[in-house]
């Protein structure tokens, strides 16, 4: 049993062609590339149960050779992947089911009739591999570079695989980020943590690919920056998950989502006062209000217009074609990875970065929901839309850590404030001005509201 880890970009014809005269590619290549024709078989149970586990298991011919593959369930984060493997070679292409026993097996499937094993799906591609090695301070990186182009098939439907896969094979993981953001600042790069086996499973049922990651585990006992370093992974892998499937299906609501995601990042980023100087997080800041600048009023004009909804997804893939995507994206994982907020911090910063959330948070929110002072608004509702960034910051962190608060009427309170942002949103009329004027009558009566204020 070997430990994978990787990061999957998904790129263009033309990215694969310019990725094998990249001079950086060339300077690090130790081996040169070569290419091989990969052929693949996923195996499953008509029911699926294999995916349900998240284990993917193939055969693959590679020349004369046949390799049985188990992978078994791992962790993803923003498109760094790390999972087990375990490997056979095989006299002849024929699943050995005798194999699949032991440590390597998951105990979810232990009474699975093997039998039912049956072919899904095939995944025939080319690869161009080469071995990547350079120092990295006192340390060696090695990683494994792989160019692949074919296609994943399931029945009559087919779907293109055009995608570098850069596999660690000795250091830091951080060297696979670093790698991959350097080849991002000229080329469009997307990060993308969906598998072959998964664009398989995902041809042969449309819903099977999964868009929600595991909501990360904070308690009021939570430290400041693990809090937020932990729902900014959860928001980053989110937008690259819907980012991907938007991509596949052009259907509007995750697009929706994709930039709720990233407003809510952007929210998170602005609250954390001292325990984040603001040089620390100008470029993140600036890469996250281009996208915004773009996307947000394209996603508002788009509620009520069809045309805007129906050009969306053409012009999500100029986007795609952009390297400001991968880029920021890389580029975000890196500044997370290595905990950038917290480098160069003063004294006062490093204690409110280690402050458990829930003695933190209630005075975060009483402060911002003091100054956001909505008996003005209830008078002159036309101004509401000045206060939306504070309005956001609230519900950015009511919508992923209000649990940790012992107040009562916080869901209600979420879902209010969440209506008061929306209409703050809304262009200008009578009808919208009584409707920010009443919505923020009814934020300012809630129960939980009030306790904010208090605190």
């Amino acid at each position: 049993m070997q430990k994978e880890t990787e990061i999957k970009l998904r790129v263009s014809r033309e990215t694969l062609a310019a990725l094998r005269e990249h001079p950086l590619l060339k300077k690090r290549n130790k081996s040169g590339w070569e290419r091989r024709e990969l052929m693949n078989q996923y195996f499953d149970t008509p029911e699926r149960d294999l995916a349900r586990a998240k284990v993917a298991l193939r055969l693959r011919r590679d020349g004369e050779e046949v390799i049985q593959t188990l992978k078994t369930r791992g962790q993803s984060v923003a498109g760094l992947s790390e999972r087990n493997e375990y490997d056979w070679n095989l006299p002849k292409a024929k699943l050995d089911v005798k194999k699949l026993d032991g440590e390597c097996w998951p105990e979810a499937l232990a009474e699975l009739d093997k039998k039912t094993l049956k072919p899904i799906f095939t995944t025939d591609f080319v690869r161009e591999r080469a071995e990547l090695a350079w120092g990295r301070g006192k340390t060696k990186v090695v990683i494994e570079a792989a160019l692949d182009l074919g296609h994943v098939v399931v029945g009559k439907q087919k779907e293109e695989i055009c995608e570098l896969e850069l596999e660690l094979r000795e250091g830091d993981p951080a060297a696979l980020l670093e790698l991959a953001a350097e080849l991002a600042a000229t080329l469009p790069l997307m990060p993308c943590d969906i598998s072959k086996a998964e664009r398989g499973y995902r041809l042969y049922d449309a819903n099977s690919y999964s868009l929600s990651l595991p909501a990360p585990q904070i308690t009021a006992e939570t430290p400041l920056d693990d809090a937020f370093a932990a729902l900014s992974w959860h928001l980053l892998g989110s937008s690259q998950r819907l980012a991907e499937q938007y991509r596949f299906n052009g259907h509007w609501r995750l697009l929706q989502d994709w930039v709720e995601n990233l407003a809510e990042l952007r929210a998170l980023l602005s609250s954390l006062g001292q325990a984040a100087p603001r040089q620390s997080t100008h470029d993140l800041r600036v890469a996250l209000d281009a996208l915004l600048e773009d996307w947000r009023p394209l996603v508002q004009a788009g509620l009520d217009d069809e045309d805007v909804r129906k050009a969306a997804p053409e012009q999500f893939l100029e986007e795609l074609e952009d390297p400001r995507w991968g880029l920021f994206s890389l580029t975000t994982s890196r500044w997370l990875l290595a905990r950038t907020w917290a480098a160069d911090r003063n004294v006062r910063g490093n204690r409110q970065g280690a402050a458990q959330l829930g003695s933190w948070l209630p005075r975060l929110l009483g402060e911002e929901a003091t100054s956001l002072q909505l008996q003005r608004y209830q008078q002159q509702p036309e101004d509401l839309a000045e206060q939306l960034p504070r309005i956001e910051r609230i519900q950015a962190w009511l919508h992923h850590a209000r649990s940790v608060l012992d107040i009562p009427e916080m869901d209600r309170l979420y879902g209010e404030l969440k209506q008061l942002a929306l209409l703050a949103n809304e262009p200008i009329t009578d009808e919208s001005l009584d409707a920010r004027k009443q919505q923020a009558i009814a934020v300012y009566q809630n129960r939980a509201w009030k306790m904010l204020l208090r605190m």
